[in-house]
This record gives C-alpha cells, structure tokens and sequence, in this order.
C-alpha cells in the first residue's frame, strides 16, 4: 500500500503559478504509475497529468497542455504538478493517484481500486 498527501495549493490570482506536491509513503514509490486530477464543483472529476514509473514519460490533456507539468523524484517519494498561467476555470479540489503496475508506461484508467490522496484546494481568482 501507498500513503498520498497532497499540499501546495491555496488562493492565486489569475495568470499566476502553484505548484503541488504529493508526498507518498509506505511501499515503494517507483512501482506506482501516478497522475493529478482535478474536480470542480458539480463536475466529474478529471485527469491532468499522468507519469510513468520512471519519470520519462508524462501525459498531459490539451485543456492544460502548455500550463501544466507533472515531474516526480522518486528519490524523495514526491509527485509534481507545476501549474503556470492560472484561470479561474482551473479552480478545483486536486488529487493525486497511484496505480500499482510493472508497466513502463503512462497509465490513465485510474479508478477507486488505485491509492488516492485526501485533495488540495486550488482557487484562482479572477
């Protein structure tokens, strides 16, 4: 099992920047697959930004495609989300995910059986 802890987020001004983290504990941090989701208000919940267990390979949709950057250090058990350029339509509660998989690859199809984090609030103002 894995332990996710989101933190970071807060109240920014439109255009401006946060960046998230996630701090994992419990069994190794390299053997999960992780993404960032995000949920509004009266909205489904949606996938930001996924990473592969490496690092090297990272999927970000074309709504934050050119804003937003996923990384992780998994020398430090920590998940990124660098979010630049900020918009009020951005203002959500964001999650990260662990999916427990021996692929190399990006991983998407994240559901209640992976690990999830408690959420982080994220309000940009206009």
């Amino acid at each position: 099992q894995v332990q996710l802890v989101e933190s970071g987020g807060g109240l920014v001004q439109a255009g401006g920047s946060v960046r998230l983290s996630c701090a994992a504990s419990g069994r190794t941090f390299s053997s999960y697959a992780m993404g960032w989701f995000r949920q509004a208000p009266g909205k489904e919940r949606e996938l930001v930004a996924g990473i592969s267990r490496s690092g090297n390979m990272t999927y970000v949709p074309n709504p934050v495609k050119g804003r937003f950057t996923i990384s992780r250090d998994n020398a430090k058990n920590t998940l990124y989300l660098q979010m630049n350029s900020l918009k009020p339509e951005d203002t959500a509660v964001y999650y990260c995910a662990a999916h427990d998989t021996s692929s190399i690859y990006i991983y998407t199809r994240f559901d209640d059986d992976d690990y999830w984090g408690q959420g982080t609030q994220v309000t940009v103002s206009s």
